[in-house]
């Protein structure tokens, strides 16, 4: 495709197919853009102060690692239902001090708080996302350099609390949260964590991240074992409970027929217990 497609000579007329399938760079109003390109399926454009961008697609071992990290969103968020996402390409409007933009994250979030909620017919977004998360697109310099540099910016200028960028190569990973000013700082901490200050509580190894970890593995690890699978956790507290009371159950009454004179054979029998499991209870009083 061009680097900067040609302008339409009529705006007033709606674009071919072929005119919407290279349209990336073309300057074309935001009324025209909100008519035409914003749902157009074969390609996906943002706008940038009157100008199309088109965004590229992302490798698959990427789209894994954004899918994971979506998935354990679910999951805190199912433990603490205190914001929605969407990930349908919905776009949302910054008006920005020097332009106005229209991008449309991989992943936006909307806390409970924010004043603007998604709507459960809408096809974007009226509001400011409170968490932007890309799958970035390294296809060539200049679409990297719109994910890390230009949404960045737009981003932060824009009110947006955080901006995730993911990739599976761990160099090019960046996660932010708003600090002091219209700027980002870095939440990844020293130890591999990243802790949102958004969500709080919600947290995740990059080792996990770029692994994509099993949860069932994660479940009773101290970073995610808040939120991950909470049902199985109490599940298997009430089983592991009801197997030490029944190992007391069981002990005393080995001790009490011992006491009676029992020989270890007897009271297996009696109880309907292995022998050895008898000898070893005796041994260890």
């Amino acid at each position: 495709m061009p680097v900067t497609a040609e302008a339409l000579s009529n705006n007033d007329v709606q674009p071919t197919d072929a005119e919407l399938m290279q349209a990336d760079g073309r300057r074309v109003s935001e009324a025209d853009y909100w008519a035409y390109y914003y749902e157009f399926r074969g390609a996906r454009y943002e706008w940038n102060n009157g100008r199309l961008e088109e965004k590229r697609l992302s490798d698959n071992l990427t789209f894994w690692i954004f899918n994971w990290l979506c998935a354990l969103l679910a999951e805190f968020l199912k433990v603490h239902p205190i914001a929605q996402y969407t990930g349908l390409d919905h776009g949302f409007r910054l008006a920005l001090p020097d332009r106005v933009v229209i991008r449309k994250p991989d992943l936006g979030l909307v806390c409970s708080d924010n004043l603007v909620q998604l709507g459960d017919l809408d096809r974007s977004y009226r509001g400011t996302f409170d968490l932007c998360i890309e799958s970035l697109s390294d296809s060539d310099r200049a679409t990297r350099e719109r994910d890390e540099v230009h949404k960045r910016r737009d981003y932060a200028q824009g009110g947006v609390s955080e901006y995730y960028i993911l990739h599976h190569d761990p160099d090019c990973l960046t996660f932010l949260a708003r600090g002091s000013g219209d700027d980002f700082e870095s939440i990844q901490g020293s130890d591999g964590i990243v802790r949102s200050r958004l969500l709080a509580g919600f947290q995740f190894r990059i080792r996990d991240l770029l692994g994509r970890t099993p949860f069932e593995a994660l479940r009773h690890d101290p970073v995610y074992r808040h939120f991950i699978y909470p049902m199985w956790q109490q599940e298997e507290q009430a089983r592991q409970q009801a197997e030490a009371e029944r190992d007391a159950i069981r002990t005393a009454a080995v001790a009490k027929l011992h006491a009676l004179g029992l020989e270890p054979a007897q009271i297996a029998d009696a109880l309907d217990i292995d022998r050895a499991l008898v000898s070893t209870i005796l041994r260890l009083r």
